[in-house]
């Protein structure tokens, strides 16, 4: 198997995401009215109707990007012949789209997933009030340089490596101060460019520790099952299926650094060489092709979508 699934994060969601799939596909309309089901709430109508500002809250781009995720998936599976445990070498997220690609592969069902990507995402906004935390993006800097910058900003506050995304984009994050420090000491240090982020929370730090203690809680309360392709970990960069590993790195995960670009280069290394970024948006598949040289990105989001893609999975068949 030359291909992996791969699935977008926090960022990549946008008003009326899904909305195409849905109105061509049942496949797709009956992942959406599942989340709504688990949510028991109109998710949906978030999604597709607004306001642009209550789709951005955490807890809603999170559980709906999952969502589109997976509608995208059931229609690669019914029109296009996809099937996770045949056709993908590996499964792969950015942060909450660890918990997509888990739902892709079977470890998790969609109801679960919506449910636990709620509890993650009102968890995260409630560890740290509005204004005390930070995150920043340092472009230019290698992954060993921006935790350099990092390190000299802290001064005693939180300020570590939050996302290495690949292509010279690493996002620090921590205490507002610490990460307003990591902005000038980064343009310093020579980076193309370092700017705060619009967020609401400092993910992917120590400041998220009262998300990972619920995280632990509500992970411990549901069914994990191997999942049906290995998947490569955030935290690890590295494949797991043991259920029991899933879940702690998942835990780890909400204070721990996304190791993304050491995911698809561990990936690219064993032989991958198509990354299907299923989902919302194309951020992944633009950092796959500065990450792994001669590896191809393939976004697949909307219906237009769907024959481009089974192409290309036919060419990873026959690779």
């Amino acid at each position: 198997m030359t291909a992996a699934f791969t699935f977008p994060g926090q960022g990549s969601q946008a008003l009326g995401m899904g909305k195409a799939l849905a109105d061509a596909f049942p496949a797709a309309r009956a992942v959406f009215d599942e989340v709504d089901a688990a949510l028991s709430e109109k998710l949906t109508s978030i999604m597709w109707d607004g306001p642009a500002e209550t789709l951005q809250l955490t807890e809603n781009a999170q559980p709906a990007l999952m969502a589109v995720s997976m509608a995208a998936l059931r229609v690669l599976e019914s029109e296009a012949g996809f099937a996770v445990g045949r056709d993908a070498a590996y499964v792969a997220g950015h942060s909450l789209g660890e918990y997509s690609a888990l739902a892709a592969a079977g470890s998790l069902s969609i109801s679960d997933a919506a449910r636990l990507l709620r509890a993650r995402g009102l968890a995260m906004q409630k560890a740290v009030p509005v204004g005390v935390g930070a995150m920043a993006a340092l472009l230019g800097l290698d992954y060993e340089a921006a935790v350099a910058v990092a390190q000299e900003a802290a001064q005693g506050q939180v300020c570590q490596a939050a996302n290495d995304n690949g292509g010279g984009q690493v996002v620090v994050s921590g205490d507002k101060a610490a990460v307003d420090r990591a902005v000038e000491i980064a343009k310093a240090k020579g980076a193309k460019r370092a700017m705060l982020l619009p967020v609401s929370a400092p993910f992917h730090c120590r400041l998220m520790q009262p998300a990972a203690d619920a995280m632990a809680k509500a992970l411990s309360e549901v069914t994990i099952n191997k999942p049906a392709s290995p998947v490569v970990s955030n935290v690890l960069a590295a494949p797991i299926s043991d259920p029991d590993e899933i879940r702690r790195r998942l835990v780890e995960q909400v204070t721990g650094t996304v190791r993304w670009r050491e995911s698809v280069a561990y990936m690219a290394a064993h032989g991958v060489i198509r990354f299907f970024e299923i989902g919302a948006g194309k951020v992944l598949t633009g950092l796959v092709k500065r990450i792994a040289e001669g590896a191809v990105g393939i976004a697949v989001g909307g219906p237009n979508d769907i024959a481009a893609a089974k192409d290309a999975l036919a060419a990873a068949r026959s690779a």
